[in-house]
């Protein structure tokens, strides 16, 4: 998960994460409200599906949409064109308690099959923080059951628990997030992860746009802020409709 990979960093190096916090920044926090309300996407909204990977990676955002200070995460096997790394004698170790919560924040893809095209970009930052963006367009209104499957998903994932690749435990917390709305229609949640005294905070926003599904997540010991958060959505959102087919 996205998350964890962040508290990895975060339980090597221990440094209070300043992050990049906007006006509402601060430290973590240790309580979460509810989940908000199952929103009701839309299985007519907006053009039809991007169907070309490139472009859709186009419309994601890019260093330049960012704070100072982050910069593009390459994947070895899809960017740089390096082999898969090779597996060690070591066995994973790692787990979730229930299974079906491993999917919470992977990407909208993974989470819900089907798409008509895919695409990903990582970002890291100051001090262990990271921020992930993710797209998957779907066809015959397939972003509207995407949209319903990932709220499920987290419906049933408030409080979960697991292990790391090396066997240490790991407890999450899901909760709400009050943003305004993205798209045309948007869920937002915040995570906590916590292991060895250790707590990273990611704040995410899926929302839909037309018939595709967009996930951004912003990792760090503190949170991300909400303008801030808000205004990298709304961008990611406005640069995808502009994407799709007319």
């Amino acid at each position: 998960m996205r998350a964890a990979r962040a508290l990895v960093c975060a339980t090597v190096a221990l440094p209070l994460l300043a992050g990049c916090a906007g006006s509402d920044g601060g430290e973590s926090p240790t309580s979460l409200p509810p989940l908000p309300a199952k929103v009701t996407a839309s299985a007519t909204a907006g053009a039809g599906p991007i169907t070309d990977p490139a472009r859709l990676k186009a419309a994601l955002l890019t260093t330049a949409d960012l704070p100072t200070g982050f910069a593009p995460l390459a994947d070895p096997v899809q960017d740089l064109g390096l082999p898969p790394a090779p597996e060690y004698d070591a066995a994973d170790r790692s787990s979730t308690d229930p299974q079906a919560c491993a999917a919470v924040l992977r990407e909208v893809a993974d989470q819900a099959p089907g798409s008509a095209a895919r695409a990903v970009a990582r970002f890291g930052g100051p001090e262990f923080t990271s921020i992930d963006i993710d797209a998957a367009s779907y066809p015959d209104g397939g972003a509207a059951a995407a949209l319903n499957r990932v709220q499920d998903t987290l419906s049933g994932c408030t409080e979960y628990r697991g292990t790391d690749a090396d066997g240490f435990e790991v407890q999450y917390r899901l909760g709400g997030l009050d943003q305004p709305a993205v798209g045309d229609a948007s869920v937002a949640v915040r995570l906590l992860t916590s292991s060895d005294g250790v707590t990273m905070t990611s704040d995410v926003i899926i929302a839909q746009v037309g018939s595709t599904l967009v996930q951004l997540v912003a990792s760090g010991q503190q949170p991300i802020g909400q303008d801030l958060l808000t205004r990298l959505a709304r961008t990611a959102a406005d640069r995808v409709g502009a994407a799709a087919p007319v």
